[in-house]
């Protein structure tokens, strides 16, 4: 009982799954989608200009191009992205799009990078924001940073467990202090300083052809291709909408489209303008900070905030907004993470257990396993940001390339029957030339930096997918089997219904959706303890899980299948004159759920003695328990310290 009420306390009261009224309220509209997974984008502009602009080296007056370039390829990927909600409205984004349209060995891989995009969403985040801080500190506090962002990614876990509309709404001050502050700064540097911008152009384009002129034409190109694509972390959280349309307010695919809306001019507005600001400011690396902070701190010296203190506060308003809003935006790991983990699982690429919601109605196993992965990420990069942007500007821009050559083969294959297929195939090829290119320059350029690590570790979990996947397509080949023994079991001549009496002997059976198990541990009791049982109650509880409770008609579709399997377990007692009845429950919880109607049931019955059947493997391990959840020991756990007797039959596969 305490440790219950200690866990309301921290993840708060448990929801009701079934309450159309509860996913309604968990719903997000377009206005807190963008503050919720939008701000993975925004705030990318808090390092990836800043890696765009390093890359350039002295050669600074090629920010130019950069600028213009970053405003394009963020509104080229989010109208690209656009058909991606309107072709897959019940979420899964890349995951979706490459298994869908590639096939399903593309979409693992696009799975593992999204995965592993996510897991990086969470340390870049927290990693730049803890660096926009440490701007603000003495260098001796920075030896600490690492602690701080392990602090943090800790604090998000909590606040995720409790559910990700409360988590926004805490975080959504931050988000519009950001918004705000930067829009002011973004603004007055650029008209402060507008006596430049007429010779901006002509200066850009002296300059660029006096370089092209010493060092050729193919190495301006390469320059600038370079720093485009070390960039790349920019345009990273595009895709989040798209993963995510399972979470947004009816109608989700108008939602979803507002939502990229806001997103692509926010990101586009603020990337190309702070990457005009180091222009125009004449930005320079100061040792302790980032380059956001001193461009930031030279142009509110220019306002003036009433001497060096107020300067010295407006300063730190602005970069605590910016820090926060990177926080914001490593909710966004949180919130997409467990959503791709959910999607996979339901394809048996990782354990189902992935499926599974807490009795806050989150993905409670992905939420725990996003935040462990990132802080070992944290801890093995040392949180280095410049190293965080490799790995996940490699990790996104393969998702990219794969959804949108997905797009690429969707439009051709349905040209004949779609008047728009030629404008929406060279908006999704000019995405993934774009994204492919990038994705090939970070390959080669930094492979030795960093590369290799994504590419091991996409590798890896790849691998381990393929290996889950076969052992539960194992699995289910041996339960058919199962089924298949069984679904010639004939029914008995008795025709109508047979009434159980309370009082009498009461076997009741808890089954799953297999026919063949059910069947089984009906039949195994009926021969070990011959005429003994007169009642035969069925009990099935249903998880609603995240793939079922991402669409309107999806519980209500569970509800109809659960409810003709246990039909026919009633109908087969009927037909052998067998009293019976059946109990279906839904919860997010199955060993909960099955334990509350085995109480309701021993009240009703109280002669009763419980059943159920548990795969048993020839080669049991530790991976096989992780791989399938163990539910059956953990009901009768629970049964038996409410005094009711279960009976665990072993079902070999």
């Amino acid at each position: 009982m305490k440790s219950r009420k200690l866990r309301e306390i921290v993840l708060g009261k448990a929801l009701d799954p079934l309450k159309a009224e509860t996913r309604h309220s968990l719903a997000l509209v377009a206005f807190l989608a963008w503050v919720g997974l939008g701000a993975d984008g925004l705030s990318s502009s808090a390092y990836g200009p800043e890696e765009t602009f390093r890359a350039l080296g002295e050669h600074t007056h090629l920010g130019l191009y950069m600028a213009i370039a970053t405003a394009v390829t963020v509104f080229i990927i989010a109208l690209a992205y656009n058909q991606v909600i309107e072709l897959f409205p019940t979420g899964g984004g890349g995951y979706r799009v490459a298994s869908k349209l590639v096939g399903p060995y593309m979409g693992l891989i696009a799975g593992c990078a999204l995965v592993l995009d996510y897991v990086l969403t969470i340390a870049i985040s927290v990693a730049a924001g803890v660096e926009a801080l440490a701007s603000l500190l003495p260098l001796g506090f920075h030896p600490y940073k690492l602690w701080a962002e392990a602090f943090f990614i800790g604090l998000l876990i909590i606040l995720n467990l409790r559910g990700m509309k409360e988590a926004i709404r805490i975080l959504l001050p931050i988000f519009l202090g950001f918004v705000l502050t930067h829009f002011a700064l973004i603004v007055y540097g650029i008209i402060a300083h507008a006596s430049y911008l007429p010779d901006l152009v002509p200066v850009t384009l002296s300059e660029t052809t006096e370089l092209a002129s010493n060092i050729g034409w193919i190495s301006v190109a390469g320059m600038l291709l370079l720093a485009y694509s070390q960039g790349g972390g920019t345009y990273t959280g595009l895709e989040a909408v798209s993963n995510n349309v399972n979470i947004l307010a009816e109608p989700r695919v108008h939602t979803g489209k507002m939502t990229m809306i806001y997103m692509a001019l926010s990101l586009a507005f603020t990337a190309s303008g702070i990457i005009l600001l180091y222009l125009l400011w004449d930005a320079k690396p100061v040792e302790g900070q980032t380059l956001n902070a001193s461009t930031f701190k030279a142009i509110i010296e220019s306002i003036g905030f009433g001497g060096e203190w107020g300067n010295r506060i407006a300063l730190t308003v602005v970069l605590v907004f910016e820090a926060g809003l990177l926080f914001v935006a490593a909710n966004t790991g949180f919130l997409g993470g467990p959503a791709v983990l959910a999607n996979m699982a339901a394809d048996s690429w990782v354990p189902h257990k992935f499926r599974y919601l807490s009795t806050r109605l989150v993905t409670q196993n992905g939420i725990l396993m996003m935040g462990i992965a990132a802080l070992a990420i944290l801890f093995w990069t040392g949180g280095s940001v410049t190293l965080l942007v490799v790995l996940y500007s490699i990790s996104v821009f393969l998702t990219f390339a794969i959804s949108l050559f997905g797009l690429c083969l969707y439009w051709w294959r349905h040209r004949k029957e779609l008047e728009v297929w030629k404008k929406r195939f060279c908006l999704s090829l000019t995405g993934f030339v774009i994204c492919a290119s990038i994705l090939a320059v970070l390959l080669v350029e930094r492979f030795a930096e960093g590369g290799w690590a994504a590419v091991v570790i996409i590798g890896a979990i790849a691998s381990l997918c393929l290996y889950i996947r076969n052992h539960y397509r194992d699995t289910k080949d041996a339960i058919h089997s199962v089924d298949q023994v069984f679904a010639n079991q004939p029914f008995g001549p008795h025709t109508g219904t047979v009434i159980p009496d309370p009082d009498a002997q009461t076997a009741v059976f808890i089954v799953g959706s297999s026919r063949g198990g059910g069947l089984h541990a009906l039949l195994w009791v009926q021969r070990m303890f011959p005429g003994h049982f007169k009642n035969f109650i069925f009990v099935n509880a249903r998880t609603v899980d995240s793939h079922a409770y991402g669409g309107e008609g999806a519980v209500e579709q569970m509800r109809a299948e659960a409810n003709a399997t246990l039909k026919y377990f009633i109908d087969f007692c009927h037909s052998h004159n067998m009293a019976s009845a059946a109990y279906l429950g839904f919860g997010t919880d199955v060993v909960d759920k099955v334990t509350k109607l085995c109480e309701d049931i021993s009240s009703k019955y109280p002669n009763s003695i419980f059943f159920t059947s548990k795969l048993i493997f020839e080669d049991d391990n530790w991976f096989t328990r992780l791989l399938h959840n163990q539910a059956a020991l953990a009901i009768q756990r629970r049964l038996h310290f409410e005094s009711l007797q279960m009976v665990i039959l072993p079902m070999k596969v």
